[in-house]
């Protein structure tokens, strides 16, 4: 026969089982502790794909880093304070480093040092110092997808429209027949196709002058980026990105990360025009000096 004690003990493993085997087992929509979703078949448009229409937001750091990072003072500590600093994150990236070639590992530790330096030598080649965000350039991709910023997916059988709130940068997603880019652009050429419910675009016709994240961390010319959109709950995508580029990386590498459904009522993405924010920084030269 079990002494007190040894039932207590008995009964408190049995409380301790119950609630680890609700854990373990969430309803559906909820995220298990792993954070692995159940099972989830999305609402059908008119022509049977998966529904991604929405407004949607990356919850993560990323924009700062790609990578782990620390908290960290902004760029004017002695005036802003708390409100410059920038919080710490985990990585996005598949096994936390990215396979930079040794020279190109050199150059983003440079874009590092100057992420807030503006060439104002020469117009033409204002774009090609410091951290294009900073100018309010458009952010490139994948690196639109995580910035602090919500955006919308509209969906029809023909094309996928994304649009984002910074500075209402733009993507068209053909899902018709691929095609050579005409030119590079900020933003790609990207075609769609569907593998199953999850949305697959390919992207190609990059500029090189976009970054990932405000650490330096770039691409060349030679960017291919394969985006996966797959919905795992009505609240939830989840998003990966394959990123190739053989002039700075030895290899492929993935980043991934989900993203939020906007759920505020009559949520709609605002304006975010940053092109007032930088007039200073990158015209102010050009004012006329009166005395």
């Amino acid at each position: 026969m079990q002494s007190p004690s040894g039932r207590m003990r008995l009964i408190s493993a049995m409380a301790v089982a119950a609630i680890l085997s609700t854990v373990a087992s969430p309803a559906a929509g909820q995220v298990s502790a792993g954070g692995q979703f159940p099972p989830y078949t999305a609402p059908r448009t008119a022509d049977g794909k998966a529904d991604l229409n929405g407004i949607w937001q990356a919850f993560v750091t990323a924009n700062i880093d790609i990578r782990d990072h620390d908290a960290q003072a902004g760029p004017r500590p002695e005036t802003m304070g708390a409100y410059g600093a920038w919080p710490a994150g985990q990585s996005i990236v598949e096994g936390g480093e990215i396979p930079y070639r040794p020279e190109a590992l050199a150059k983003m530790r440079e874009n590092a040092e100057k992420r807030m330096m503006v060439n104002i030598t020469s117009d033409s080649r204002r774009h090609e110092s410091g951290d294009p965000e900073l100018k309010c350039y458009r952010p490139g991709v994948p690196r639109a997808n995580y910035m602090p910023f919500p955006f919308q997916i509209i969906q029809s059988q023909d094309a996928i429209v994304m649009v984002y709130e910074y500075m209402g940068a733009l993507r068209t997603i053909s899902m018709g027949t691929p095609s050579d880019p005409p030119a590079d652009t900020w933003m790609g050429w990207s075609y769609g196709s569907w593998d199953g419910d999850t949305l697959v675009i390919d992207s190609r016709g990059f500029l090189e002058y976009t970054w990932f994240d405000r650490a330096g961390n770039y691409h060349s010319d030679a960017l291919h980026v394969v985006e996966r959109l797959t919905p795992a709950s009505p609240y939830h995508l989840l998003y990966e990105a394959t990123i190739e580029d053989p002039k700075v990386f030895t290899r492929p590498w993935k980043m991934s990360f989900p993203l939020y459904r906007r759920m505020e009522k009559n949520v709609q993405l605002l304006d975010f025009n940053c092109v007032e924010f930088t007039e200073e920084i990158l015209y102010g030269r050009l004012r006329k000096q009166t005395q």
